[in-house]
This record gives C-alpha cells, structure tokens and sequence, in this order.
C-alpha cells in the first residue's frame, strides 16, 4: 500500500507518471533498451532531452532570451556557480537571508566577492518575510538574490524585490512548477528537481543570455554556465533519468490543463490545513500572516512530548516524514503537486482525531 508521503524532498510523484516510468522501464518505446542504459548521444535520447526542454519552456512560459541548462551538484553548487558566473563587474552582490539556504548561499558567496545581507528573518527563527526597501539595496551589486520558498521555515516571497537593473536571483527548489511565475522578472532560477520536477540529482538552471559568459578567471570549467549553454546541457552526461522523469511530470502538468490549475489544486490542499491550523486548539503554524508557503506547512503541538506522539502515530497510519526538520523540530507537512487533495483531507482528519483523544 502507498502512503501519503509529506517529505521536504526526496519527495512523492504523482502515481501516473510512475506508473508510466514503470512501464517503460525496461524498454523505451521501440528503442529495445531502458532510457537508463542509453547512451545521452543517442537519437533516441536526444529526442527525450529536447522534449523535456520544450515542455519546461511551454509550462513556464520562458522566453527565448533565456537559456534551459539541465545541470547536477543540486541547489548547493548553485551557490558557488552564481557568484563565479555573475560576480563579475562590481564583484558585489545583495542576499536576503531567509532561512538556511539563503544563509547557505550568501555565506557561499561572500568566499567570491562582497556578499551583503540586505535583510533577515533571523530574529524571529525565519518565520517571516522581511520587508524590504529598495532604497536599501546596492545598485552597483552584479546580482540580488532570493530563496523564493523555505523549505525548513514555510515562507514564501509573495512580492518580488525591486531590484531596477540588478539581476534578480532566485532558489525556486521547493516551489518551481507549483505556480505561475513571470520568468522575465528574474534573471536567473534555479531549482533542485527533488520536490516538484523529479528525483533527485537533477539541477535545472533558467538563465537570461546576457549573463552568460562573463565568469570569473577561477571558475572551473564544469562551473562556467557557458560550458553547459554551448553543449546543450551534454557536455558531459547529464542525469539521464532524472531528466526523462522531468519530461513525464511535465507531460503530467500539461494534461490536467497546465500550471494554472496546478496553482488553484495547491491553493486549495494549503487552505484546507491552515484553516484548521487556525482554529485547532492544539496544532499550532509557526507562521503567520502573508508570508505562508503553499508547498511546506509547520506546525508545533507546543509540547515536544505530544510532538513525538503525534509523529509517530503518523506514521502508523500511513502519513510519513512528517517531522520537522532537526534545526527546528515539530512537524512539517510538504505538499508538493503530486500530493492530492485527499492525502492533505486525510491528514486533517486524522490531526482532528488526535487531538480528541489527547486532551
């Protein structure tokens, strides 16, 4: 039996593209061969790779001037390459610290030019947004960036900063494909797949032309994004079945009508658990306001005791990795677009039931 899985990532796919990957899964179409044993300068995999490139730029709505690379290392080579690649004029770059990654980075960035936090939620353990004033961003700074979603915290940027003629950066790992973005806002995305696109060891970049091709001197040659832009992503092999996983989600988001109706299933799974969040007399959300995530909700019993109680029962029943994460503590439920609608209607029934029998 299948269980809901709330994961922060590795996290659950939608069943029919599983169910697709399964039965191709030892042969692909007529090819004779699992796409995890084809060479990536094939025909047959070229074919798969151009597809998931043409089915990311129709979803998202990428403009042409903007580069799709399928890349590896995850979000966290992302934040060297981002200095290397962009770091480039001032040697300056703004980061709002949001939360670890964003934390992450900004430390990441600092080891290549002048990282400068402009704002933080550290205050008050990243439980919001902070506001922030344009008057205090630098623009002289080669890039601003963003974690759009925190993963760990459940914010989640809902006005974008604006950064005039300074490239907006943004970490889009926990929220990419679960909503409409206007990518011509930003000068750059990138998202590790394992929450929304795919498994994991797959890296996506969506980069505007003009910022490639200006790295820094040091930068290693499998970092310079104009490696990767060149080659079409196949410099070297890239993570073959990840990317055809990619395809099958995208195929996937297509179907059911696209990502605007992706946005308004998200929409309603995220109202359903923090309207009983709100009004529950033991679970409490650990963020408040207009800074609420639509992909990662955390909540706290208050008592450490009752948490471990609650997770554990939890998994019994079926709804798994539901505790928050270490640094934090409490429960988090992920609910990525492969969740449905039931598997968050469960989980809401089942905290209902708890909380009756733990008073």
């Amino acid at each position: 039996m299948r269980v809901y899985n709330f994961s922060a990532g590795p996290s659950m796919l939608p069943l029919e593209v599983l169910e697709k990957a399964s039965n191709e899964m030892t042969e692909y179409g007529t090819s004779g061969q699992s796409v995890m044993e084809m060479s990536h300068r094939s025909k047959e995999y070229g074919a798969i790779i151009e597809s998931a490139e043409s089915l990311l730029r129709k979803v998202l709505s990428i403009p042409e001037n903007y580069k799709v690379l399928f890349l590896q290392g995850g979000a966290s080579s992302q934040f060297a390459m981002i200095p290397l690649n962009l770091m480039n004029k001032s040697g300056k770059a703004d980061y709002v610290i949001t939360g670890q990654w964003a934390k992450k980075a900004y430390k990441e960035g600092a080891r290549y030019g002048k990282a400068r936090a402009v704002a933080s939620s550290e205050d008050k353990t990243f439980s919001y947004i902070p506001t922030l004033n344009s008057a205090d961003f630098d623009p002289e700074a080669d890039y601003f960036h963003i974690c759009y979603n925190n993963t760990i915290y459940g914010t989640k940027f809902y006005e974008l900063p604006e950064t005039g003629n300074v490239p907006l950066v943004a970490d889009m790992s926990s929220s990419i494909l679960s909503e409409e973005i206007d990518v011509s806002k930003f000068g750059m995305i990138y998202a590790g797949a394992q929450k929304n696109m795919g498994p994991a060891g797959l890296t996506v970049v969506i980069i505007r032309e003009d910022l490639i091709g200006n790295a820094q001197e040091i930068t290693p040659t499998m970092f310079n994004y104009q490696t990767h832009a060149d080659n079409d992503s196949m410099f070297n092999t890239p993570p073959t079945y990840a990317i055809y996983v990619l395809k099958l989600v995208l195929e996937w988001i297509e179907n059911m009508g696209g990502i605007k109706v992706l946005e308004e299933k998200n929409k309603k799974k995220a109202a359903l658990l923090y309207d009983f969040l709100d009004q529950s007399s033991m679970f409490k959300p650990t963020v408040e306001g207009a800074s609420r995530s639509l992909m990662n909700v955390p909540f706290i019993t208050g008592d450490e005791e009752l948490d471990k109680k609650f997770i554990a029962e939890c998994t019994k029943a079926g709804f798994v990795n539901i505790k928050g994460h270490r640094s934090v503590g409490g429960m988090r439920a992920s609910i990525y677009n492969a969740m449905p609608y039931e598997g968050v209607e469960a989980l809401v029934n089942f905290m209902k039931k708890f909380e009756e029998e733990n008073k």
